[in-house]
């Protein structure tokens, strides 16, 4: 019983000099990149779901209703996603985002603070970002998959085409003359 109380002893000790590392089999390596690439979408998505709220609040226009809701409604579906992907990067080992300026210093989803934007321009800027969103999560897929991390993969693939969806309904209801 003595060596068994030791090793539970020790395994305490060393879980608090590292009390935020999940075990994981991934691995050190898979951890770090799986971490890395998805923090990296987390920023992402929360600089989309800001924008897209900020355009939700601010539209105008003859097409005010239909825009100001479809963009609610993308609104609530990107910010669906922060938890599972920061519980994601935690369950393969990782810590996560922990501020607006750990956000700011990896987003890739360019801001907008401008003034005023055209109701279509806004449109066709959220497009384009949830286009590159799209290609940023296939990047991350190709790593996940690299280190054989299935649930990350097939969460990615469920945000893939949710992002191609409202892609899809940016780019029509964006078209001039609609």
């Amino acid at each position: 019983m003595a060596k068994k109380d030791s090793n539970k002893v020790s395994e305490l000790k060393e879980r608090r000099k590292a009390p935020l590392i999940t075990p994981t089999d991934l691995g050190a390596d898979a951890s770090r990149d799986i971490t890395g690439g998805m923090n990296a979408i987390l920023a992402d998505v929360f600089a989309l779901y800001l924008k897209t709220k900020n355009f939700h609040w601010h539209m105008s226009g003859p097409h005010f209703r239909d825009y100001h809701l479809l963009l609610d409604e993308q609104a609530d579906q990107i910010y669906a996603m922060t938890d599972p992907i920061a519980e994601r990067i935690r369950k393969v080992g990782g810590s996560t985002l922990r501020s607006i300026g750990h956000i700011a210093r990896l987003q890739r989803i360019k801001d907008n603070d401008a003034d005023y934007v055209e109701p279509l321009d806004m449109l066709a800027e959220l497009r384009e970002d949830n286009q590159t969103l799209a290609a940023r999560l296939r990047e991350v897929h190709n790593v996940v998959d690299e280190h054989r991390d299935i649930a990350t993969a097939s969460l990615i693939e469920n945000w893939i085409d949710e992002t191609e969806r409202r892609t899809w309904f940016l780019f029509e209801s964006s078209r001039r003359g609609s």
